[in-house]
């Protein structure tokens, strides 16, 4: 091999690496609460707001608290550190990113999937007249 491939070759696997280790721990799939707790991994879990649970902000320390229901029917306290994030009464789904501490999932992110804003109209038909 030449000395250009090697260098370029070297380049692209310390590339590489370095996306792995800063990233490494956002690739965790989608994980039900109860496998997210298992594997003590960063997951992404689906599911609801338990509506008929107190959400509570604290400002003093910047703490968003919800209970969520996973789609295996399993309620979690999930604490998020910003404020409640816009719109999070009207999602259908919600997605939190993070990991356990105990019995509580600490949320690094929170993904809200909102009923669509637009109805479908249908087409409309043209009439002589």
């Amino acid at each position: 091999m030449r000395p250009k491939n090697i260098i370029g070759f070297s380049l692209l696997l310390l590339f590489g690496t370095l996306l792995l280790i800063n990233f490494g721990d956002q690739v965790g799939g989608y994980m039900h609460f109860a496998e997210a707790k298992e594997s003590g991994d960063f997951a992404h879990v689906v599911g609801e707001w338990v509506t008929d649970r107190a959400t509570h902000y604290d400002p003093e320390n910047n703490l968003f608290t919800f209970h969520m229901q996973d789609d295996q029917g399993q309620t979690r306290q999930v604490r998020y550190h910003n404020p409640r994030p816009a719109s999070f009464e009207d999602a259908d789904k919600i997605v939190v990113e993070g990991r356990f501490d105990g019995d509580v999932f600490m949320a690094k992110h929170i993904l809200m999937k909102c009923p669509s804003k637009y109805n479908d109209v249908g087409a409309l038909e043209y009439q002589d007249g």
